[in-house]
This record gives C-alpha cells, sequence and structure tokens, in this order.
C-alpha cells in the first residue's frame, strides 16, 4: 500500500501495488473473508495514514472490494455492477458528454465468460470493475468534466492492463508460495482455496 504505482487523475491519490495483490484475496479466500480483509487492510492503512476524511480517500475503499467480489466469482450479479457504472456515466452530463469512456466496462462482463478458463481473462475482467466503481465515483462526487474523460481513453487500456498483469502474476505467485509452504513446510491453511493448477504439485 505504500509504494505508488500511478496518480489517479483528478485528485492527489495514487494506485498502489497493492490494486495488483489486493483482489485475489477473494480468489483465495472466498467472497466474505476476502472482503474483510481487504477491509481491514484498507482501514489499517488509514489510520497510519491520520483518518483522513476528504472525499477522494474514502471512495478508494470501494472499487477494491468490487475488485475482490469479481475475482472472487461466487456470482454472476457481479457483472451487475459495470453495467449499472455504464447508465450512471451516460446520465452524468459530463459523462454522457464522453460516453464512448464507458465502453471500456463492457470488458468485465465479457471476460466473466472466459474467466474460467483463461486466468487473464479473470484479471481484466476483476480490474476493470474496479475502474468503473472508481470512475463513477469519481465522476459524480468530483464532476470530472468530460474533456478529462476523453484525455483518459490512451492511458486506461495501458494502466489496466498493467494491473491485470499483475493480478494474474500475484496470483499465480501466492498460489505457489501458500501450496510450497503446506507440502515442504507442513503449513495449514484450512481457510484458503488454493488453485492446485498453480500449486507446488504441479512443478
Amino acid at each position: 500500500m505504500q509504494i505508488p504505482f500511478s496518480q489517479i487523475i483528478g485528485s492527489s491519490l495514487k494506485f498502489s501495488l497493492f490494486d495488483f495483490f489486493g483482489p485475489i484475496i477473494g480468489g483465495l479466500a472466498g467472497s466474505l473473508a476476502g472482503l474483510v480483509t481487504v477491509l481491514a487492510m484498507q482501514v489499517l492503512n488509514w489510520t497510519i495514514h491520520g483518518l483522513a476524511m476528504d472525499v477522494g480517500t474514502l471512495i478508494r475503499f470501494f472499487p477494491m472490494l468490487f475488485a475482490v467480489l469479481y475475482f472472487a466469482r461466487r456470482s454472476w450479479l457481479i457483472c451487475t455492477v459495470p453495467v449499472l457504472a455504464m447508465v450512471a456515466f451516460w446520465i452524468h452530463p459530463e459523462g454522457r458528454a464522453a460516453w464512448y469512456y464507458a465502453l471500456y466496462w463492457l470488458i468485465p462482463v465479457a471476460m466473466y465468460f472466459l474467466a474460467d478458463r483463461f486466468l487473464l481473462a479473470r484479471a481484466l475482467g476483476t480490474t476493470f470493475t474496479a475502474h468503473a466503481v472508481g470512475s463513477i465515483l469519481f465522476l459524480y462526487f468530483f464532476n470530472l468534466p468530460s474533456a478529462v474523460w476523453i484525455g483518459l481513453l490512451p492511458i486506461v487500456w495501458k494502466e489496466r492492463g498493467l494491473m491485470a498483469l499483475g493480478i494474474l502474476v500475484s496470483y499465480i505467485a501466492f498460489n505457489f508460495l501458500l501450496s510450497f509452504l503446506q507440502k515442504k513446510l507442513h503449513v495449514s491453511f484450512p481457510f484458503l482455496r488454493l488453485n492446485p493448477k498453480y500449486s507446488l504439485n504441479n512443478h
């Protein structure tokens, strides 16, 4: 959380490396445990940094929580999040003037149907769901002009592509590491759902 990745346009906040590995907790621990764990980490980090009450800091809690739910893949209902975000974006005057920006959020809907076969698809859907939630919150709370959203179009795919790769690598690495600890050091993780495809047993 302390290692910045990139600046969030329209605020003084930054994405951090936590955006790479935070969502995978949903895949490892399940939806509920993942949400509780990630929220606890966010609250602890917020407390350490002085409990800032500005809107930008507070709304940063939500995108990661929805990313956890998407990566956990417990229900197709998560697909309603990017769809509703698109509708909300088009309702807003500034969003309507940059309506094609919201088409990015068709990605998590499409990726949902590929996520069981391809981990990268799951990671892409996860990061673009977080992007949809964050964008809508910033649009409505900061009323960012359409020119900003249009200017972000060529940046988003690069930023989210890197985040998807980060999520993919983090998930594989954590699965391998935890399975190593289980097999070699006999450490038990009964509350985790390790993916055997990326475990030590397959190597």
